[in-house]
């Protein structure tokens, strides 16, 4: 059986600038098993949120192949790169994206309600997930009036809600205090261990990539992984 959560082999991706072509991803080799974790580290302009970007359907490669649980996204139609968006990866952000005119829960419910699931069974399972994220007392309370880790705990809990093989987060603690980033990171550890889910996260800070499975460091375009020597 082949549980390959993400497989890229040779991936390509250039940019036109003017009259110049930018190849920003050369040659791209990459494997991830089902509940695997990877970081993915560079430095500004190295092409880790494109990398991000291909793996979540949101962008193509210009050569080569990226599978995301063996079907090649690229092959796909807009319309079924989102329903296997939605099917398959969840996405976590710098920048929480919560709506704000909606609670904790309503937000987490609503990639359910999305995929088809009646407003009572989408609470429940916001509700369930948010006890997960350890912030189920707070399930009622609007983002204005949650600090800036518990609005990510709730962004967190909205990319999982749906029970994804794949996690992809871009930064996901680019805006918190250092004691916040590390609690985030514990989670991350916390809800792979339980749910086996996925997790290829994108970030600056060696510290926190080296609680992940992997790290993987995009220089120049060209992808190098190590294991990480100190995984909590």
């Amino acid at each position: 059986m082949n549980d390959l959560v993400i497989s890229c082999e040779n991936l390509s991706k250039v940019y036109q600038d003017g009259s110049n072509q930018v190849e920003v991803l050369k040659g791209v080799d990459l494997a991830l098993q089902q509940g695997e974790m990877l970081a993915i580290v560079g430095s500004s302009g190295s092409g880790k949120s494109t990398l991000l970007h291909i793996l979540g359907t949101l962008d193509t490669a210009s050569s080569g192949s990226a599978k995301i649980r063996n079907q090649e996204v690229a092959k796909l139609s807009r319309t079924e790169q989102a329903a296997f968006r939605n099917q398959n990866l969840g996405f976590i952000y710098q920048f929480h994206h919560l709506l704000m005119e909606f609670s904790a829960v309503e937000n987490v419910a609503m990639p359910l309600l999305i995929k088809g699931l009646s407003a009572k069974e989408a609470k429940a399972q916001a509700l369930d997930m948010l006890e997960k994220v350890g912030l189920a007392h707070r399930s009622s309370h609007k983002p204005s009036a949650l600090s800036g880790g518990e609005r990510q705990r709730v962004a967190i809990a909205r990319a999982l809600v749906t029970k994804p093989a794949l996690v992809l987060a871009d930064e996901p603690t680019g805006n918190l205090d250092k004691q916040n980033a590390i609690k985030i990171y514990d989670l991350i550890n916390e809800l792979n261990q339980s749910l086996n889910t996925s997790f290829v996260v994108v970030t600056h800070d060696l510290e926190l990539a080296d609680k992940l499975g992997k790290i993987a460091y995009l220089d120049d375009g060209k992808l190098a992984i190590k294991e990480s020597q100190h995984v909590a």
